[in-house]
């Protein structure tokens, strides 16, 4: 298996208060009190509720079937939807992923809302979340750097839950992976513990580009890529 995975801790990610501000849904700089104080007072403590950890399975050979929008890798064969497929099309492989901030926020976040912490709970939440997607980045970099040695590029990534990609398709994704892979596992119900955790897939080829998300192609009301860093293309 062509596997590469990563641990991170929380400096090598980087968190920007005004990125959490916006995130939250506040024009950077604006957030109102408490949150300001919160969101430094959490990411002072958070170092020690973190388990950053992912990476990736390349496959040499993608099957692409555009006009059923489906996806073979290896044994399994992934319904990905028209927009997923149209990111794709150039693709001539494929990384799948995992990524996780681990554990210990997710259970900080619920802790301090059972105790009636209600906003430093949602402070924490927003972090974790922040985390997990900044330490996907990073995971994303390194495919880069290793896919432009051979001349190759990669596109964005998409995830079971995104761009009607469903979440059921999550076991086939995970069996395609060593058990536990970076400390993730799933419910019966496809979500990933720790919660606070990313999967997806990046295409690859000699023609795949990073082009931002298209977000006019969907309507997903709360999509967590619509803040993304990436200039959105049309």
């Amino acid at each position: 298996m062509n596997i590469r995975s990563f641990k991170f801790n929380v400096n090598d990610i980087k968190v920007d208060p005004l990125g959490i501000e916006k995130f939250m849904g506040y024009v950077p700089g604006e957030a109102p009190d408490p949150f300001p104080q919160l969101i430094n007072e959490v990411l002072e403590e958070v170092p020690g509720y973190c388990d950053i950890q992912g990476g990736y399975r390349i496959f040499d050979r993608l099957g692409l079937e555009k006009k059923t929008y489906q996806l073979n890798l290896e044994n399994q064969t992934f319904n990905i939807k028209r927009i997923i497929t149209h990111q794709l099309r150039k693709a001539e492989m494929a990384a799948l992923f995992i990524c996780t901030a681990g554990a210990g926020i997710g259970e900080w976040s619920k802790k301090l809302m059972r105790e009636g912490d209600l906003m430093k709970g949602y402070v924490v939440d927003v972090i974790g979340s922040e985390l997990v997607e900044g330490a996907m980045d990073k995971v994303q970099d390194e495919l880069e750097n290793e896919m432009r040695l051979k001349d190759l590029g990669i596109t964005d990534r998409y995830s079971p839950g995104y761009c009607d990609w469903q979440v059921s398709e999550q076991p086939k994704l995970f069996s395609l992976f060593p058990e536990n892979f970076c400390g993730v596992r799933l419910s019966a119900s496809c979500l990933m513990y720790p919660i606070k955790s990313v999967s997806g897939i990046i295409g690859i080829g000699r023609k795949a580009e990073r082009k931002g998300y298209i977000c006019s192609f969907c309507d997903m009301k709360n999509c967590i890529y619509r803040n993304k860093r990436y200039e959105i293309s049309c």
